[in-house]
């Protein structure tokens, strides 16, 4: 059996029972569960847990349900829309902007289940990791472990590991993965892909990189939430960096943010996916020998479809005639969503605990989030 994976990939199925033991004896663990499924015993829940012999059945037994308590009671439906004539039996790399640390990948995961598709594996930064329970829940999930924080030498080490890990996974696994197209969520809704991903997948191919790019099967995934229960949280976060350069977000942050995107109302939600985009990616390495140029070219497509497939919600087009002072969409809403919308600016901004308080700032942060996905799908179009 393969070890080299050992450290970062999820738990093989004979690995689960083990892990869903020790998780059975986490009290915090527990009490999340509790929280979660509050009618149920702690020992029926317990013993539910310890059933589980497989991550499929850990999925759809377990966290399936309460996504679907999610979608009934925190959205205005999910949906995910995939392109005519995808071959749903294939292997991608999917690969989308990022909103909500959790539920990006959780959601996508329960509308492929419903499509009667297998679940992705899902590529998680090791700071998320801010109690050891976690990393045990979050590789019976399905998910891979990123590492962060490293050295220069260490980061070219990890990142080999990485990209032999997600080249080995999508063709001889046959196993879908999902990754953000950069680390960490763009906190104001400007979704670029960072280079450096894609040179990361491209130390694993014995191709041109281009080759070695489109062999992964690469499929853009948008994904556009109406509301974005973490916006206030984004916007203070703004404020901190600006007032103090030098911030940084705390485990305890994290944990905030994981839990006010989980447990806030996000309107509707809509996946788009655009298709395998390798003979595209196969046509910029045929254009260019430039490897400057094939990357920067790569990344601005993934970008693209990602923008051009932007769900634009009525409350993106209010934020954008609010930012820019301009009536431009003013006839495709009614005045009493635009006051709606200021109200609930107003509400979030309130949230937000700090000392000095800047709300004109707060409040353009909050604009521009909203805003940004169609300026960009303006610009895709």
């Amino acid at each position: 059996m393969n070890t080299e994976f050992d450290d970062i990939r999820c738990y093989y199925n004979n690995e689960v029972h083990p892990a869903l033991t020790r998780l059975s004896e986490e009290k915090q663990f527990m009490k999340v569960l509790s929280t979660i499924y509050p009618l149920l015993p702690k020992d029926v829940i317990r013993q539910r847990l310890l059933s589980f012999k497989s991550t499929i059945e850990f999925q759809k037994e377990l966290i399936y349900p309460f996504l679907q308590y999610i979608e009934a009671n925190l959205t205005k439906g999910i949906e995910l829309q995939l392109p005519e004539n995808f071959d749903t039996t294939k292997s991608y790399l999917y690969i989308s902007n990022h909103r909500d640390i959790i539920l990006d990948s959780a959601l996508l995961c329960a509308k492929l289940i419903e499509k009667g598709m297998d679940t992705v594996e899902i590529a998680i930064g090791d700071n998320l990791l801010v109690f050891p329970w976690i990393e045990e829940l979050v590789r019976v999930n399905k998910s891979f472990i990123v590492k962060r924080g490293l050295s220069p030498r260490q980061i070219l080490e990890s990142s080999k590991k990485l990209s032999s890990y997600i080249r080995l996974t999508i063709n001889e696994k046959q196993q879908s993965i999902w990754i953000a197209q950069r680390e960490g969520r763009a906190k104001d809704s400007n979704d670029r892909t960072q280079e450096s991903l894609l040179k990361m997948m491209n130390m694993s191919g014995n191709g041109s990189i281009a080759e070695n790019l489109a062999e992964l099967n690469i499929c853009p995934l948008s994904i556009s939430y109406e509301y974005d229960p973490c916006d206030y949280l984004k916007a203070r976060e703004f404020q901190q960096k600006r007032d103090n350069p030098a911030h940084k977000k705390s485990p305890q942050d994290d944990l905030i943010n994981m839990q006010t995107g989980v447990m806030g109302f996000k309107g509707r939600v809509v996946y788009r996916a655009a298709g395998n985009i390798s003979s595209d990616i196969l046509k910029i390495g045929a254009e260019s020998n430039d490897k400057s140029e094939v990357y920067r070219r790569t990344a601005e497509l993934i970008d693209k479809h990602i923008h051009a497939d932007y769900e634009i919600y009525n409350v993106n087009k209010i934020a954008h005639d609010l930012l820019t002072g301009e009536n431009r969409f003013a006839k495709d809403y009614d005045l009493l969503e635009k006051l709606d919308f200021e109200k609930y600016l107003e509400k979030q901004i309130m949230k937000i605990d700090l000392n000095d308080k800047d709300e004109n700032f707060l409040r353009r942060k909050m604009l521009e989030m909203y805003a940004n996905p169609l300026i960009n799908h303006l610009k895709a179009e």
